[in-house]
């Protein structure tokens, strides 16, 4: 399988978005079987360290986003803006999280990042500049009005995950929100994504990017 066909392959696409958080899930709910790899990489004071289990998941979810934004690389010889942020985002908090030990910092970044898009998108919006075409990474078309309104859209709902995150991470334990980041942001997303469904065409939804 050539290059191109495998970037335009979306399971491959989603298994490099899910996989490093499918990993942070699974190291923070069996440290034991990443404690050798993490102590070999990070040094003992993150295996051994009073929050263990968060810590160990954070160096794993950093080693793996590291991985992915690679493959991105080498599959598309360009890396899209979100996971580049996001990335850049993980590996900075993350590298706090495991120098201070304390895991607000990983806590912060869905916060952090989602504020950001929606601060990019909305102020974007507010110069008369749609933005999401190139923070999503889109190939499809949409008519002026459209990209306005799904710009909109989006930049409101980055907030409303800003705002959840913040509301799971402090009223939950570390656990439920480790849980909730992999397993209820993405159905959060696709449901949200699948509304604006009649929304894109009535503005001219076009998915292949081929209308002129």
């Amino acid at each position: 399988m050539d290059k191109s066909s495998s970037a335009a392959n979306p399971w491959l696409k989603l298994l490099l978005e899910m996989g490093p958080l499918v990993l942070f899930f699974a190291a923070n709910s069996r440290p034991d079987w990443f404690r050798g790899p993490v102590g070999a990489v990070f040094g003992p004071a993150v295996i051994n360290a009073e929050k263990a289990p968060i810590l160990i998941a954070t160096a794993v979810f950093m080693v793996a986003m590291a991985v992915s934004l690679a493959a991105a690389w080498w599959l598309h010889r360009r890396l899209p803006i979100m996971p580049l942020v996001s990335g850049a985002v993980v590996l900075v908090f993350g590298g706090l999280t495991l120098l201070l030990q304390d895991d607000l910092f990983i806590k912060l970044k869905p916060t952090i990042v989602n504020c950001l898009f929606g601060a990019v998108l909305l102020g974007g919006l507010a110069f008369g500049k749609p933005l999401l075409p190139y923070v999503l990474d889109s190939v499809f078309q949409l008519d002026e009005e459209g990209w306005r309104k799904l710009t909109f859209r989006w930049g409101v709902f980055f907030f409303v995950l800003a705002a959840i995150n913040e509301i799971v991470w402090r009223t939950q334990t570390t656990d439920f929100w480790v849980a909730f980041k992999v397993w209820g942001v993405m159905p959060l997303t696709i449901a949200f994504t699948l509304a604006q469904t009649p929304m894109m065409m009535r503005h001219g939804f076009d998915p292949e990017g081929k209308r002129d």
